[in-house]
């Protein structure tokens, strides 16, 4: 493939885990309209999460499906009402009975900042791995932008509780979208990195937040798991600086947690360079190249982040724990990957498999982090049809990966 001609390129630079760059260079924008939404409000008062409050038609949407750019309500890290931004594609074709089951995608890192949403984005179709092949087999794809990302307020970058609450109240807002009987209760989560971090906290969150629906299914592609081990080693890359940088930006104003502790005065500029800067092609990993280098040479002023309060407490909060085993999991990760590294996933899938959940664990050989969630895509999308046709879950626990 053309993108492939890219690696090299991609590992120099540390930025594998930046999905939506890679995408954009496998052909041209769709060059979709950016339709304008209401304001950015949590809606009439009283208004249930997953409120649909606007939605707009998308250009450029894959044949014979329709594509709304939406905003609905979801809750805020205080509980107040938000308001939250995203896409939702339905597919052509007659609905089946009991209306069509709905997958949320739930994206990648594309930055800290409410322009980064891919909402917004001209690859926006693209970015959804496996997006055809769910159209094709009939199901509602609900995409959250995250809160902070298309609407106003910080988003709360690799915060699990915010980015779980997004993902299920995207899946009511594609049930009201839908209509009547145009969709199930019924859904399944598919994520990559950060979306797998999201993936895991949906299942976590679905049960008390959103019991309405019924999650059949939860399907990651090398999830930020561990929080404090991932940090920590991946400094040693541009791409996990990166993602420490928008971390800890995105923290000391989430949290209130003091940044300048634990970061020396000359890296402070560099991180609000990166942290206002959105990744969306090949360009915007090119132009990270020199705050990226930039950090090199003084970046953090402690030897783990683990070591200092708060961070050792909001990394284990955003850690995701092992999900209830009623819930079946698929776990994807690739051999080569530098940022979301293999043994931190096995040692996620090794406790969800004591915890008694059935995981289905699919290792790619000499498969980057970037490009895990496409090469994944078939598999994780056929698992997701087993769960919604009601077939027993598989699992390989107790074998070799």
């Amino acid at each position: 493939m053309r993108a492939q001609s890219y690696g090299d390129l991609y590992r120099r630079f540390g930025s594998l885990f930046l999905c939506a760059a890679l995408l954009a260079i496998a052909g041209s924008p769709e060059g979709q309209a950016r339709p304008h939404l209401g304001a950015s409000r949590p809606g009439r008062a009283g208004a249930a999460p997953g409120t649909l409050l606007d939605y707009q038609p998308l250009a450029g949407a894959p044949s014979g499906a329709a594509a709304y750019r939406v905003l609905y309500r979801s809750t805020g890290l205080k509980g107040e009402p938000i308001a939250v931004s995203g896409a939702i594609i339905v597919p052509a074709g007659t609905v089946p009975p009991g209306g069509r089951p709905i997958v949320a995608w739930a994206h990648p890192t594309t930055g800290v900042v409410d322009q980064c949403a891919p909402s917004l984005a001209r690859v926006l179709f693209r970015s959804i791995q496996g997006l055809q092949e769910m159209l094709e087999r009939g199901y509602i794809v609900a995409a959250t932008d995250y809160p902070g990302l298309g609407t106003p307020g910080v988003h709360p970058y690799l915060v699990g509780v915010s980015e779980g609450r997004a993902v299920l109240d995207s899946v009511r807002a594609a049930q009201q979208l839908a209509g009547r009987g145009g969709a199930s209760n019924a859904f399944a989560v598919w994520g990559h990195s950060q979306g797998g971090q999201a993936a895991l906290f949906t299942g976590l969150l679905a049960r008390s937040y959103a019991p309405d629906l019924r999650l059949l299914g939860v399907a990651a592609a090398a999830p930020a798991t561990e929080l404090a081990t991932l940090m920590m080693a991946d400094l040693d890359t541009s791409g996990g600086k990166n993602l420490t940088a928008m971390t800890l930006w995105s923290w000391s104003r989430v949290y209130g947690a003091p940044m300048t502790k634990v970061v020396t005065p000359a890296a402070l500029p560099v991180i609000n360079e990166l942290a206002n800067a959105c990744i969306e092609t090949i360009f915007d990993v090119l132009e990270r190249r020199g705050p990226s280098k930039a950090l090199d040479r003084s970046f953090l002023s402690v030897n783990n982040l683990a070591d200092r309060e708060p961070w050792r407490s909001l990394l284990a909060r955003n850690t995701p724990g092992t999900l209830p085993p009623s819930i079946p999991v698929f776990l994807a990760q690739g051999s080569a990957d530098n940022l979301v590294l293999p043994r931190v996933t096995l040692d996620y899938r090794a406790k969800l498999c004591r915890a008694g959940s059935r995981v289905e664990f699919d290792l790619v050989p000499g498969v980057g982090h970037a490009f895990i969630a496409r090469d994944a895509a078939t598999a994780a999308i056929d698992w997701i049809g087993d769960r919604f046709d009601g077939a027993p879950a598989p699992s390989n626990c107790g074998s070799e990966p």
